[in-house]
């Protein structure tokens, strides 16, 4: 990799880091609060040995010897026994007051830096989360397509969780590790500046020891989240079909698949994990070699100096700051570790987050939509700019409000692209669109989309009850504005009260597609655009609900796109569509007498009807 890319990458890592910072807010205080504590408790921390190191030279001076490791012992008989030696027994509890206190604040700021580490981390995830959903919602379709429903769902979970370890580490192991090695390091050097010398000599090894590492493990953790994604997306697809699965026996086709993506991810975690386990070993070898040098060159000055150069108190100081400096390198090291982890999820998050809408509300965009009434100015349409081949081509078409429209055609013919333009869910490449006069581009986005309502084939229905999701159409619809919803619909038996599972699966097919109408009618659109959401539903039922549309919302453009004749017949005009173009227009008898593959359709669905084929 030539120093460009890695430059380039640096910059990518750094620039992703710099956006999730923004998700911090709220939560600036704690972040700062925690390293104060963490900072405050190291400096207490290595001020102990240096306290005890006083007490052992004021307790040799007053007994005028050489302290040996028995004259703890006497001091602490000393103190008991107040008979003896009062200057001894007065400096003993001044020390031993002065360690108490310095303990019990380090303990203090020990646990204030944790409280706020904690609130600190567990509100930058949640922060990161709710910016991660609310930059989705804004996404148009174009954006959605970028992202699988699965890769969106680990982002928010996985890689959010992966970000919050981090962010715990930085802003309390992260501070306390530095701090106490150089705490450590400083007081180090005003006991014996020589020995000291010892831990510069482990630092470089340990140092281009975890660049390697990180280097070898972090391209195996980028590729690791999208295997995660893969696996997730195959959970995700199961459970949605598992009607499917069950009703053609293909469990054991799903099992074998979900292993083959487990086994992936498992891969190159486990060549990840194995690069990642040479940290430990890289560290112990530090630290021990570190202590055996300490060991070895201290008692050797205490031997041959005769402790003028060095002395057995000051020796036991060392080795307690020679063991916090290890034990923050150690740290450090696994903040390496979790830092390489994190490294891919902090990329995956800032995708998201960057991310620009592709369509947008325009500036001061109009509030008012006039009327339903659609005109496609030679309008052509590719989902990717890099698309060699348009959806659409030259679509040229006016609709007049209040009409209604069929569009029939054949499976890829484009009908819900052509209509997916209406509420801008994608924008024309070429060419406009209007809606009562005004190109969409000129609405408040909001406003265009509220007067527009879509019914899917698989609309989807939330967990709650049918009142709960009526609302989705109208959150100030009353319990009798509902009703008639429901009515219009057709399926006005149905309990405002009745749960629905989520995705609606206690209900059928038709009563699916009936709620989705109803909830669609109660946002009182000035266009109805169904996209075969009728397909589950009898013909009787669906002629019904045709004729209360042309009853009751008579001034409402409606848009019919359906697969049988009978459910369009008896619109204003039919387009015939294929290949992205419409090939042809007029109404049912005109359709029926000059265009063959209308006639053809009708004529064979009706056979087909009159044999029984349609029940």
């Amino acid at each position: 990799m030539n120093t460009t890319t890695k430059n380039a990458k640096q910059n990518g890592f750094f620039s992703s880091a710099k956006v999730l910072t923004k998700s911090i807010r709220e939560y600036k205080r704690p972040s700062l609060l925690a390293p104060f504590f963490i900072a405050l408790e190291v400096i207490l921390e290595c001020l102990i040995p240096y306290v005890m190191t006083l007490l052992l030279g004021a307790l040799d001076f007053i007994t005028g010897n050489t302290l040996n490791p028995n004259a703890i012992s006497v001091s602490i008989i000393n103190f008991i026994y107040p008979n003896g030696n009062p200057q001894l027994v007065g400096t003993i509890l001044w020390f031993g007051l002065a360690l108490l206190l310095l303990a019990f604040l380090s303990l203090t700021c020990g646990a204030l830096s944790g409280r706020f580490c904690a609130i600190a981390s567990s509100g930058f995830a949640k922060n990161l989360r709710k910016d991660m959903f609310y930059k989705i919602q804004d996404y148009s379709f174009s954006n959605i397509d970028k992202f699988s429903s699965s890769s969106l769902i680990t982002r928010m979970t996985t890689d959010v969780m992966n970000v919050e370890m981090s962010y715990m580490m930085i802003i309390r192991t992260a501070v306390r590790s530095p701090f106490m090695l150089i705490f450590s390091l400083v007081m180090s050097f005003l006991l014996n500046a020589k020995m000291a010398l010892i831990f510069l000599c482990t630092t470089p090894i340990l140092t281009v020891g975890l660049i390697i590492i990180m280097t070898k493990a972090i391209p195996f953790f980028t590729r690791i989240f999208k295997k995660y994604d893969k696996m997730n997306e195959s959970v995700e697809e199961n459970l949605r079909g598992m009607r499917v699965v069950k009703s053609y026996v293909r469990e054991d086709y799903e099992i074998e698949k979900f292993n083959k993506a487990s086994s992936n991810v498992r891969d190159d975690f486990t060549k990840a994990e194995k690069i990642i386990a040479f940290n430990g070993p890289l560290m112990n070898f530090c630290v021990y070699a570190g202590l055996i040098a300490i060991y070895v060159v201290g008692s050797m000055l205490i031997i041959n100096s005769k402790e003028t150069l060095l002395k057995i108190t000051e020796l036991q100081s060392f080795m307690s700051y020679s063991f916090q400096m290890l034990m923050s390198l150690m740290m450090l090291s696994f903040i390496m570790v979790q830092l390489i982890i994190s490294t891919a999820s902090i990329k995956r998050i800032a995708e998201v987050l960057n991310e620009q809408p592709t369509i947008v509300s325009s500036e001061d965009g109009l509030k008012d939509v006039k009327n339903g009434s659609i005109t496609y100015k030679n309008v052509s349409f590719k989902y990717s700019k890099d698309a060699e081949k348009y959806s659409l081509s030259d679509i040229d078409l006016h609709i007049s409000s209040g009409e209604t429209i069929g569009i029939i055609g054949s499976t890829g013919s484009s009908k819900t692209t052509l209509v997916q333009l209406i509420p801008r869910l994608y924008d024309a490449s070429v060419g406009e669109v209007l809606v009562g006069g005004v190109n969409v581009k000129e609405y408040d986005l909001d406003a265009l989309r509220n007067s527009v309502a879509m019914v899917l084939q698989k609309n989807v229905l939330f967990s709650g009850t049918v009142r709960e999701n009526m609302k989705w159409g109208n959150p100030g619809a009353t319990d009798e504005e509902i009703s008639n919803a429901l009515k219009l619909a057709q399926i006005d038996t149905m309990p405002l009260d009745k749960h629905i599972e989520q995705g609606g699966v206690n209900v059928s097919g038709g009563q699916k597609q009936r709620l989705c109408i109803a909830r669609a009618l109660l946002k009182q659109p000035k266009i109805l655009i169904l996209d075969d959401s009728t397909s589950a539903v009898d013909t009787k039922t669906d002629a019904l609900i045709r004729q209360a549309f042309k009853k009751y919302i008579p001034e409402t453009t409606k848009i019919i796109i359906a697969q049988r004749i009978a459910s369009i017949q008896d619109a204003d005009k039919i387009l015939i569509m294929e290949n992205g173009t419409i090939t042809a227009i007029g109404n049912h008898q005109t359709l029926l007498k000059n265009n063959q593959v209308y006639s053809e359709l009708y004529y064979s669905q009706n056979n087909a009807q009159n044999k029984g084929g349609d029940n």
